[in-house]
């Protein structure tokens, strides 16, 4: 069964549109999802909207939006007063211009979308638009009114069709020097640095998201089986937690032989020497905790 249209609009550049629709690139549905239930009578519970001042339960047909004015006053907004409000965002994605995308900075990429024509019509229009952009090797910037916001976005070709990616605004990425700031940018060892890029040659390999499992809710699903049959739960070992380095460079070269497969010599380039002075670090008590 296909996936329903996250959205349904038009698709302009310039004076060029077509009938297009936005469907979901990801899917959020879980293997275990858990409900709560009131352990006396093994019933499920629901939520209620409570009233803040009488404390009894709100109807649905009672509930409405407010947005706070001052104090405890509120303008009360009705759902269909808001479905009205429309702009053009609401209904067309009008490319505004053209970008590299290695210009765009990961952190600013949100949700992505698969872009599609929605009827016959436009699939000319629509792969023209696509072949034009895949030739040019450029993304399209517009912006797109998706559950009540207006977002920017990044559009560029995408197998048969077009990925869309919602983008965040720069206000809502916090900038890495608030973080990164109190770094220092001191001489690093080149050794310390040869050995760590050898460990990172070994490990090369080509991306396959299908290898990756999600290994802590396979553990719940044996927790669950456990209990189903009556047996207890099984009881995993505590994750080995890694210690602070005390040894960097007796560290990296055991890294590199066990990658190696033991034989401690670098895939390429120059044997680090054996006899280096052992660069000494602060033990691991003594060591900044990390976050």
């Amino acid at each position: 069964m296909a996936p329903r249209p996250a959205w349904k609009g038009y698709l302009k550049l310039s004076l060029v549109s077509c009938a297009v629709e936005l469907t979901s690139a990801t899917d959020h549905s879980e293997k275990v999802s858990f409900r709560v239930i009131n352990r006396k009578t093994g019933n499920t519970v629901r939520r209620q909207y409570i009233d803040s001042v009488s404390g009894k339960p709100v109807e649905p047909d009672d509930e409405v939006k407010g947005y706070e004015i001052g104090g405890d006053e509120y303008l009360l907004i009705e759902e269909d007063e808001i479905d009205a409000v429309q702009i053009e965002s609401s209904h067309t994605l009008s490319i505004e211009q053209f970008v590299d995308r290695a210009a765009i900075p990961q952190i600013y990429f949100d949700e992505p979308y698969y872009l599609s024509p929605s009827d016959e019509v436009s699939e000319e229009a629509f792969a023209v638009i696509r072949e034009a952009m895949a030739k040019q090797k450029k993304a399209g910037i517009a912006r797109i009114v998706l559950y009540r916001r207006e977002r920017p976005v990044m559009i560029e070709p995408f197998d048969k069709g077009l990925l869309l990616t919602t983008l965040r605004y720069d206000k809502t990425v916090r900038q890495p020097d608030e973080v990164f700031d109190s770094l220092k940018k001191g001489k690093l060892d080149e050794e310390l640095v040869d050995l760590a890029t050898h460990i990172i040659e070994k490990k090369e390999a080509r991306f396959d998201p299908s290898g990756f499992e999600d290994r802590y809710e396979e553990a719940l699903l044996e927790l669950i089986a456990a209990k189903r049959k009556g047996k207890k739960p099984p009881v995993a070992k505590p994750a080995e937690r890694p210690s602070n380095v005390v040894n960097l460079f007796e560290a990296l070269k055991k890294s590199l032989g066990e990658e190696s497969g033991g034989s401690g010599k670098p895939a390429r380039g120059k044997k680090p020497s054996s006899t280096r002075k052992p660069t000494k670090r602060p033990a691991a008590g003594k060591a900044r905790k990390s976050a």
